[in-house]
């Protein structure tokens, strides 16, 4: 009788872990949706994908672990240089936090774009971003960068 318990409790237990799965999956689906349609805001000024090139910003292939101005092929700002060469690195806290409003993240960057103002958007843009990255994602804290420095 015991090894019915245990069989039940462990259909149990791996139909709840299908379950919270295929919600998870679901979540991520939608954020790559939304993302993705977000990132049309970006596509006037830059590219990503498959032959992604540069345009009047960087292409944003392989963006999570780059040392900011670093894009080959790109003429960036001085500010972009400069906060690259003082630890700007790409990452989710980084990324959001310039998404929000670039020019007080990098002064005097040529980035026109105002930022993004909802949070699940500038989540949406980056989950969206990542599906473009094929060097893996960087330590959370790579990046030491601090505005203004």
């Amino acid at each position: 009788m015991k090894s019915g318990k245990i069989y039940s409790a462990t259909l149990a237990a791996l139909a709840f872990l299908f379950a919270a799965h295929a919600a998870q999956s679901q979540d991520l689906a939608q954020d790559l949706a939304l993302g993705e349609k977000v990132y049309k805001k970006c596509k006037a000024c830059h590219a990503v994908g498959e032959g992604a090139k540069n345009k009047i910003g960087p292409q944003q292939n392989d963006l999570f672990g780059r040392v900011a101005g670093t894009a080959e092929g790109y003429k960036y700002s001085k500010a972009m240089i400069a906060a690259g060469e003082a630890g700007l690195i790409w990452t989710d806290a980084s990324l959001t936090e310039y998404l929000k409003k670039p020019k007080a993240f990098v002064p005097k960057t040529k980035m026109s774009f105002s930022g993004l103002k909802k949070d699940e958007q500038i989540a949406a843009v980056i989950a969206y971003l990542k599906t473009f990255d094929t060097d893996g994602m960087p330590e959370e804290d790579a990046s030491s960068y601090q505005p203004g420095s």
